[in-house]
């Protein structure tokens, strides 16, 4: 028969945080939120550490190159989507590792034999005001010269003028070569009162622009996630239908990790994607998605480097409604931490794990983190961002941004689903919807940080890891949670 479980399936709205002792020490400024993305073996360190405990989800509205950047900026990582073709994701792979913060590649560029026309439509279209002039138009063409709103007047100069007439050329432009520090980039501007420095390389071809205004904000990134080569890191989703097409492009264009996407995980499809790309590239995998220790030890004795917990509790998955499957969201990341320690004790190896889903308000996050959840994966929270793809739109008197799930038949992605054979699936596990726009993702992640950190001081922690081993947690009954809104009271306008 069934084997029927005790447990009741509890979701994170149904628990609270007990305070603990908030000693002297315990101020926001003091909480490292710094975790562990990928396994390690006891005594060791991971190969890729979070500065800040969050990833974005493996969505077409969610992950794309700019929000990566900023995330990324910020001390998270982002999954790029794969329900896309493969050139399409590792470009923008090569997009995000092409970025260095204060070395731009350039995304507005003409030849001489443009005009004062086509230099006032690509400024209008990108809002730059410096044009790199390069012998074929392209962001690394050899450069000739360069154009600034100072080269022209709009009054005074034909529309039909060449670029050739009026740019600055080459021969009396200060550059820097490739492989310049930034340090020393920002003396020469500094020294020569430059407003912008090219970089070349040692064929003249243009790499990067280093801009005065930039100076300033690389101070506001203390937190940047960024591997030996101080590139920024970023990951990719994976499915188990192409793996072996797309994981070798992935690879070449520099992603640092991968990661299965599936709404159900335990299954022998990902075992023998895990087993596949084991065997021939040395780059972190993920797996997932599971709800209990049963599917935890699957993926991990088969080299999962980290594993993603949580079926059908995101705001936009139906999986629990279309299929019956899941599992409430505190239950499971309690259960497969408590497997996930017992593996660690076992064979000395720490496996993190992905709280994916489930999250509704900033304060469970840090209940995510006191069960056990290593690092957690969000989609909605990102998707309300300038830098997500979805776009801005205006519903009634609200801003919104477009978010729809992978299980959607917009998203026409059904190969996470692991089922096997050819037979598409007929039915859809996501929906299409709107979130609230919210602005600039550092912005919004700073106030959501600042929480995290105010409440881990209120449980007398200073790090992710003291929060697992010290937190007190309680269950609340529904009129508790009612108690702990506001209620009796008339709200003023």
């Amino acid at each position: 028969m069934a084997v029927y479980l005790d447990d009741v399936s509890r979701t994170f709205g149904e628990y609270l945080l007990i305070p603990g002792l908030t000693r002297k020490e315990c101020t926001p400024e003091s909480v490292s939120l710094q975790t562990p993305l990928v396994r390690f073996r006891k005594g060791e360190e991971a190969s890729i550490r979070l500065n800040v405990p969050l990833v974005s989800a493996i969505m077409q509205s969610v992950s794309g190159p700019e929000l990566s950047i900023a995330l990324a900026r910020n001390g998270g990582l982002s999954f790029i989507f794969g329900s896309q073709p493969i050139a399409s994701q590792s470009e923008m792979v090569r997009r995000v590792k092409k970025f260095k913060a204060g070395f731009v590649v350039s995304d507005a560029n003409l030849t001489p034999k443009h005009t004062l026309t086509d230099v006032l439509a690509l400024g209008a279209q990108t809002g730059h005001s410096t044009i790199g002039v390069t012998d074929d138009g392209t962001a690394n063409g050899r450069l000739l010269g360069l154009v600034t709103s100072r080269d022209y007047r709009i009054e005074t100069d034909a529309p039909e003028t060449k670029v050739a007439m009026f740019m600055t050329p080459f021969e009396d432009l200060i550059v820097g070569s490739l492989g310049i520090t930034l340090r020393e980039a920002n003396n020469i501007i500094w020294g020569h009162k430059l407003n912008t420095l090219p970089i070349i390389d040692g064929e003249q071809r243009l790499q990067y622009f280093v801009f005065r205004k930039d100076y300033d904000s690389h101070r506001a990134y203390p937190y940047e996630l960024l591997g030996r080569d101080k590139e920024l890191l970023v990951g990719a989703g994976i499915n188990t239908r192409d793996f072996k097409e797309r994981v070798p492009a992935l690879v070449e264009a520099g992603v640092d990790v991968l990661c299965l996407d599936s709404s159900d995980g335990f299954s022998e499809w990902q075992a023998e994607t895990l087993e596949w790309i084991k065997g021939r590239y040395d780059v972190p995998v993920g797996a997932g998605n599971v709800v209990d220790g049963d599917g935890f030890h699957y993926l991990a004795s088969r080299g999962a480097d980290f594993v993603k917990v949580g079926i059908g509790g995101g705001s936009i998955c139906i999986t629990r409604e279309q299929k019956g499957i899941g599992r409430g969201q505190a239950t499971a990341v309690m259960d497969v931490a408590s497997a996930r320690d017992a593996y660690y004790q076992k064979t000395g190896y720490y496996v993190p794990l992905c709280s994916d889903g489930g999250l509704v308000h900033d304060y469970h996050m840090v209940l995510a983190l006191a069960m056990g959840a290593d690092f957690l994966m969000m989609g909605r929270y990102f998707a309300r961002f300038d830098e997500a793809p979805g776009k801005k739109l205006t519903v009634g008197n609200n801003f919104v941004k477009e978010y729809w799930g992978e299980g959607s038949n917009r998203a026409k992605n059904w190969q996470r689903y692991d089922a096997g054979g050819v037979e598409a699936l007929k039915f859809e596990e996501g929906v299409d919807s709107f979130v609230p726009y919210a602005g600039k993702l550092k912005d919004n992640l700073a106030v959501t940080l600042g929480k995290i950190r105010a409440t881990m001081c209120s449980c007398g922690t200073l790090s992710i890891q003291e929060l697992q081993a010290n937190a007190k947690i309680t269950l609340v009954s529904a009129t508790s949670i009612v108690e702990g809104g506001a209620h009796d009271v008339t709200l003023r306008e």
